[in-house]
């Protein structure tokens, strides 16, 4: 990757490293497209479209979730972590196992919306950030 992320490259490939103000915009649009979609839906609708819409959410947060992750230095695979504890969560939580999973959500946005960008190269790619001067 150039440092140049398209929307298809965004939502749709796990490679390389996203920055975090392109990864809040993702987030950002992947949640509000599940909230729209819970809102609109009725019962028989959603029951219909939802196995069509659902994969397809979780797979673009899989991809938006690994570029970020890549970009803090770690596993994309830690990403099943996190949609994992967001969708036990989602729309209410409850129960004692949705406070362990807010937990993770609290470790992941820390993570991934605060922390900034490992600094250069890593094993994933060079920095979205491009080259910084010294």
């Amino acid at each position: 990757m150039d440092g140049q992320v398209g929307w298809t490259d965004l939502f749709w490939s796990a490679q390389g490293r996203l920055g975090r103000t392109l990864f809040l915009i993702g987030a950002a649009v992947l949640i509000a497209i599940a909230a729209i979609y819970e809102a609109a839906m009725g019962p028989t609708l959603h029951w219909l479209t939802g196995w069509f819409i659902y994969p397809a959410l979780i797979y673009s947060g899989a991809c938006v979730l690994s570029k970020r992750l890549h970009d803090r230095g770690r596993s994309g695979w830690w990403a099943a972590l996190v949609l994992f504890a967001l969708v036990a969560v989602w729309p209410r939580p409850h129960g004692f196992g949705s406070f362990v999973f807010g937990v993770v959500l609290v470790w992941a946005g820390i993570e991934l919306g605060v922390m900034p960008s490992e600094a250069g190269a890593n094993r994933f790619g060079p920095s979205p950030l491009g080259a910084l001067t010294a």
